[in-house]
């Protein structure tokens, strides 16, 4: 039986090149191509594919939410991320929302079939020069993010997700889709946000919040 493999990446012709690269093993199956994380996450409701090969920058869902929501609805499917970057808080974020690993975009064809093929046996797929940094900070970084929003602001943790996603440029009806909430809901999360941390707009809450996450 075929691996089934979900692309998920906003540059067409790179998603085209990809699925071409895998199509040459038997092994692989393409079965759907998404152009963004929101399509990503139901299409793999959708497709049912058995790992998810995951650009992390993309418009409306980013990978690493598309992630987390993969993970949460269908915790057997396997995602890898697929990026142009090396060193990000990005990769570690999607890591610590249930990534089996992350590999660069210049890989060759062999190892990326052969990363498909060991992920989908549950494997982890790290590039040994960073393996041992990542797994050291991957927590670190998302709780130390948290602790300064909570410590200064005294956020709730469904406000600390949602400043973070503030910060990241997602807008409310994206944050509301990713939730899961409703926009009204949403829209309270971000009022009391607001509040918190004594700013009248988007942007000046935004500004406060990201100089504390500079420290």
């Amino acid at each position: 039986m075929k691996i089934r493999i979900l692309l998920a990446d906003d540059q067409a012709i790179l998603a085209d090149g990809i699925k071409s690269v895998l199509s040459s093993s038997p092994e692989l199956e393409v079965v759907g191509i998404a152009k963004d994380g929101l399509e990503a996450v139901r299409l793999t409701g959708e497709l049912c594919p058995d790992v998810v090969l995951m650009d992390i920058r993309m418009p409306n869902m980013n990978g690493v939410i598309a992630t987390r929501e993969i993970k949460r609805e269908h915790p057997d499917t396997k995602v890898l991320v697929l990026t142009t970057f090396d060193d990000s808080d990005y990769i570690l974020n999607a890591i610590n929302n249930g990534a089996s690993g992350y590999l660069l975009k210049d890989t060759s064809a062999a190892a990326l079939i052969d990363a498909i093929k060991n992920a989908y046996q549950g494997d982890t797929i790290l590039p040994a020069k960073i393996a041992r940094r990542i797994a050291d900070a991957a927590k670190l970084v998302t709780n130390d993010r948290e602790i300064r929003l909570k410590r200064t602001f005294g956020f709730s943790d469904r406000e600390v997700e949602i400043a973070l996603m503030l910060c990241e440029g997602f807008n409310n009806k994206q944050i509301a889709s990713a939730l899961k909430l409703t926009d009204g809901t949403s829209r309270n999360y971000i009022s009391s946000i607001y509040v918190k941390t004594g700013c009248d707009s988007r942007a000046s809450a935004i500004d406060k919040m990201k100089q504390i996450l500079r420290g």
